[in-house]
């Protein structure tokens, strides 16, 4: 392979590499600038609009949280009357089903618990419990989060606009005190992931919500295969290719702690690896741009990339930089010293995260390393097909 090939991988792959983590963001950044520029941007809400709402959680061996999860549930600021409350525990085999039934509720609100003992997976629990929801819009939340009390008041706004499908709210990560290393990794990842979707919904629609908190107008739900594995994303991103918009609202958080270590982090980072690469054959027709190009063009910028051709290209990078900068040429040369300073600094990261020790600076290139190392996990796991669609919880910090 000559010289000029070589050099035309290398550029092509570093390409795709900043373009799918940085470049995209940018070139988002710049595009709602225009945008806003030649449009202008209506925030019109009716606050007075207050329609019936299902909360629904599904929970599974969840007794350690379940009862703060119903707690904060209790705290929101909305009707009493207007809200119902659905916990789905399929499966469980500990308490959590017992403390749904048993909560003391002296006021009243329509607390439902939904149980069976065999356990099929996430969205066939929620699939089983859908034709009791009878209200116009239903608002999905994890067991292990905590909801600020206003978040169904900012969640529902939206829907006064016709257009609008569904609405992802903000994930954020609790941070202790000092700030653990695969905290910051974490929660860095998820800021600017947060900002992301903030400028998808500016520019069209966001790509895919977060299971944490979202919510879809009722009617718009369908079933789909009980062995979807990433079926908050693979819901919000049906809605989407409808022409339907999936918004951004900031004001309604979950706020859940960190993963215990980066170990567990993997065990989900693994597990939405191989839900991404499920989820691009599912969703084929958003890869073709004759109906909603916007989308398509959002959707492979902000995910399909990232689950494919970028993790793909680092090898590539680091390969043919090596044998580019032996022969001789000091661009390659200058671009090497970086590879291998930052893998360096991921190195250091990954023996500081063994001995229990918290420096960030060194691990965000391990996050960064571990994420990418998800992927190729995730894609052999997926092809294998040794990918449950049963999850597994992992353990908070």
């Amino acid at each position: 392979m000559s010289i000029v090939t070589l050099k035309i991988i290398f550029f092509t792959s570093l390409f795709i590499v900043f373009y799918a983590y940085l470049g995209y963001g940018i070139l988002l950044f710049i595009l709602i600038r225009i945008k806003n520029f030649f449009f202008k941007k209506e925030n019109k809400f009716d606050y007075e609009f207050l329609p019936e709402v299902t909360f629904m959680v599904a929970a599974f061996n969840e007794e350690v949280c379940i009862n703060e999860k119903i707690k904060n549930s209790f705290e929101f600021e909305y009707p009493k009357n207007k809200i119902k409350f659905f916990f789905v525990t399929d499966g469980s085999n500990d308490r959590t089903p017992d403390i749904v039934k048993n909560y003391p509720n002296p006021e009243g609100f329509d607390l439902q618990l939904f149980h069976q003992p065999e356990r099929k997976g996430k969205i066939a629990a929620v699939e089983r419990v859908m034709k009791f929801v009878k209200t116009p819009f239903i608002i999905f939340s994890d067991a292990n989060t905590t909801v600020n009390p206003k978040a169904i008041k900012n969640i529902v706004r939206h829907y006064k606009n016709e257009k609008v499908g569904a609405v992802a709210g903000e994930k954020r990560i609790s941070l202790d005190d000092l700030g653990a290393a695969n905290e910051a990794g974490e929660n860095l990842y998820w800021k600017y992931e947060n900002n992301l979707k903030k400028w998808d919904s500016e520019f069209h629609s966001v790509i895919g919500a977060a299971g944490e908190l979202f919510s879809i107008r009722t009617e718009l739900f369908h079933p789909m295969p009980s062995d979807t594995i990433i079926e908050d994303f693979v819901m919000t991103m049906r809605i989407a290719s409808k022409g339907y918009k999936v918004v951004y609202e900031p004001k309604a958080r979950a706020l859940e702690t960190a993963s215990a270590s980066v170990q567990e982090e993997l065990k989900r980072k693994i597990r939405i690896a191989a839900g991404g690469i499920q989820a691009i054959g599912r969703l084929s027709s958003i890869l073709l741009p004759f109906k909603n190009p916007v989308l398509t063009f959002q959707y492979i910028s902000h995910r399909v990339l990232r689950w494919t051709l970028a993790p793909l290209a680092l090898p590539f990078l680091l390969i043919i930089n090596i044998y580019l900068a032996i022969q001789g040429e000091y661009l390659f040369s200058a671009i090497l010293f970086c590879q291998i300073t930052f893998y360096f600094m991921a190195f250091l990261g990954y023996i500081l995260e063994k001995q229990k020790l918290k420096f960030k600076a060194f691990f965000v290139p391990y996050y960064f390393c571990v994420m990418n190392y998800a992927m190729y996990k995730g894609f052999f796991r997926f092809i294998g097909g040794k990918q449950s669609v049963l999850w597994e919880r992992a353990k908070r910090g």
